[in-house]
């Protein structure tokens, strides 16, 4: 010992932890899946060109969820009917008029992808497109928020071509909700253009995929049964879908969010059904008196995931995740939410799909 100062250890830096797409939850990454989740990923790499696509890897903490979510995209944007450019531009419309920037990049992406660039510049800045079959679809899409709106008295597709749009639009009200309320807002770091990212091997890949038409109903048998699928029992699959591979889907995501419903007391559930049925498809106002207030969490947040996801904060989540809930019960309460909305969107387009005869629907 010489006396003099010893040199001390130098704390080692840590290494920064990336962060994921995930708020509130922490879903099993889809390499370490297994079974079904596995052959899910492996179907989602093939269809749509994404072998981890965050929407649906944030539904993995509830299996039941997983599946019905991926199907309806599938067999509606994907596998269904109608045109695929025609589709996107609905899905590009739901996703603006529901203020998810997750979806819209997503989904200005997919048309980038497909050779629509211009196309997808002009509706993300806010203008017309120059075909009018795009224009009303997307006037019809961006009202299909708001029940009674004139623009859905007469729908902008052939009638064979309902499951496609309607299933469309239906899939991505959900999806909108569960980006908005579980995941971060942004898709591409800043700065990035839809152009950079197609040009690497992940964007190579999603254009090959969005150049292929899939097979319908090849995501039906990830399904749990449903009444569709049984001839004696009574079917609620919608009219609009009857005979195609989005009603067994629509019905079955349905089925699965409708069991969040057991998360909340049955004075809880009449209050969120009560504040969803009396929506008017308005952005909620800053001061929002029908809002739950923080001494009834689990409504709060249901509420919330149904008319106005991208409000959720951390103190919200905070105040009802305690245990014994888990990450599998957030991702249902959400879920149920954002499905309560869905099926007052869908009685909307549905009431003014029957209500329009048969020749008024094909396009003009």
């Amino acid at each position: 010992m010489t006396g003099q100062p010893q040199p001390q250890p130098q704390p080692q830096a840590q290494a920064a932890t990336p962060r994921t797409p995930y708020r509130y939850t922490d879903p099993t990454p889809p390499q370490e899946a297994t079974g079904t989740a596995a052959e899910l990923y492996a179907q989602m790499a093939v269809d749509f060109g994404i072998p981890e696509p965050a929407p649906f890897v944030v539904l993995s903490s509830a299996p039941e969820l997983f599946a019905p979510a991926w199907a309806l995209m599938r067999e509606s944007l994907l596998a269904g009917p109608g045109s695929r450019t025609g589709k996107k531009v609905a899905a590009l419309g739901v996703s603006l008029a529901n203020r998810c920037p997750f979806c819209v990049d997503a989904h200005t992406l997919l048309l980038h992808a497909t050779g629509e660039r211009d196309l997808a510049d002009t509706v993300t800045g806010g203008g017309v497109p120059e075909t009018v079959q795009h224009a009303r679809v997307l006037a019809w899409a961006q009202a299909s928020r708001t029940p009674g709106a004139p623009e859905l008295a007469q729908v902008p597709f052939a009638a064979a071509d309902a499951a496609g749009y309607i299933g469309t639009v239906l899939a991505f009200h959900f999806i909108n909700r569960i980006a908005s309320a579980l995941l971060h807002d942004e898709l591409m770091p800043e700065g990035v253009r839809p152009q950079d990212v197609l040009r690497s091997p992940a964007g190579e890949a999603l254009a090959q995929a969005m150049r292929r038409t899939p097979e319908p109903g090849a995501s039906l048998r990830f399904l749990p049964p449903t009444p569709q699928s049984d001839p004696n029992q009574p079917s609620n699959a919608p009219s609009w879908a009857a005979g195609t591979p989005v009603a067994p889907a629509y019905e079955a995501l349905r089925a699965a969010a409708s069991m969040g419903a057991g998360l909340l007391s049955e004075e809880d559930q009449a209050l969120v059904r009560g504040t969803v049925d009396g929506w008017d498809g308005a952005h909620p106002p800053l001061h929002w008196p029908e809002l739950p207030g923080a001494d009834r969490p689990g409504a709060r947040l249901a509420v919330l995931a149904a008319l106005a996801p991208y409000r959720i904060t951390e103190e919200d989540v905070a105040a009802w995740l305690t245990p014994p809930h888990t990450d599998h019960c957030l991702v249902h309460l959400v879920a149920y939410g954002a499905f309560l909305a869905v099926e007052r969107v869908e009685r909307a387009l549905a009431a003014a799909w029957t209500g329009v005869p048969a020749a008024g629907r094909t396009r003009p």
